[in-house]
């Protein structure tokens, strides 16, 4: 039996998502009609020029966002959710433990040591804090945060380090459903092909990921199917739209 036979982890029906523009008295169109499967062990990338709402489509299906129209049908574990109508308790449960989310930023707590940013999902978890520190070093090590730093306060490093911490305690306990947004935008080669490496290996073990890429070709050979964004046209989907009172 093939991947593809079985249910797919994600269903994503008629999604649509618009911006009240309130202070314009006006709507600004993201997307619309946009619908694929996702199923476990498949890369999705999201294409389109900026402002296409590949991002926004990424916090939509995280929840960040609401959408106005559409279904976002997911496998969990318990059952099927609609994620684009689900209780917040119930999306804040899927993003401890089934679904992740990667961007381009780090919000550094203050205080807070980076081995031990990155320690947090796997103590979380159930793991021994021995263990979870050791693997908390050991991909800090993996994406190129020099030793010194593992005890330092990433609110103090540069955006590229601070880049690092965040993948680390990101992908450091695998989740069912991985969204990332622009995650080598700020990386140096190095850690562009760890975080590449480190893909590969989630998703041979059916991990299903959809991302949004500044240098897509870094994951060419991860790529199972691409949406284009800009085949998705809205009503003037770049402009805003008046709202009649």
């Amino acid at each position: 039996m093939t991947q593809n036979q079985h249910p797919p982890l994600l269903r994503v029906e008629g999604l649509g998502k618009t911006f009240a523009m309130f202070h314009l008295d006006s709507m600004l169109h993201a997307f619309e009609g946009i619908s694929f499967d996702l199923h476990a062990g498949e890369f999705l990338l999201l294409k389109g020029r900026n402002g296409a709402g590949k991002s926004t489509l990424l916090r939509t299906l995280w929840r960040s966002y609401l959408p106005v129209a559409g279904h976002i049908w997911y496998q969990s574990k318990l059952g099927t959710i609609d994620l684009a109508r689900a209780a917040d308790v119930d999306i804040a449960l899927l993003r401890r433990q089934e679904i992740g989310f990667v961007t381009q930023f780090l919000n550094a707590r203050p205080r807070v040591a980076a081995q031990d940013i990155v320690a947090e999902p796997l103590r979380l978890a159930g793991y021994a804090p021995d263990d979870a520190l050791e693997q908390a070093r050991h991909w800090l090590g993996e994406f190129g945060v020099r030793p010194e730093l593992w005890r330092a306060y990433p609110s103090t490093f540069s955006g590229g380090e601070q880049q690092k911490v965040n993948l680390a305690r990101a992908l450091i306990l695998p989740q069912r459903l991985l969204l990332l947004d622009e995650p080598t935008a700020s990386l140096d080669v190095g850690a562009r092909r760890a975080l590449v490496r480190r893909l590969g290996d989630l998703k041979a073990a059916g991990v299903a990921i959809v991302g949004v890429f500044h240098h897509p070709g870094d994951v060419a050979d991860l790529i199972d199917r691409e949406i284009d964004l800009a085949t998705h046209p809205v009503p003037a989907a770049s402009e805003l739209t008046h709202v009649a009172v």
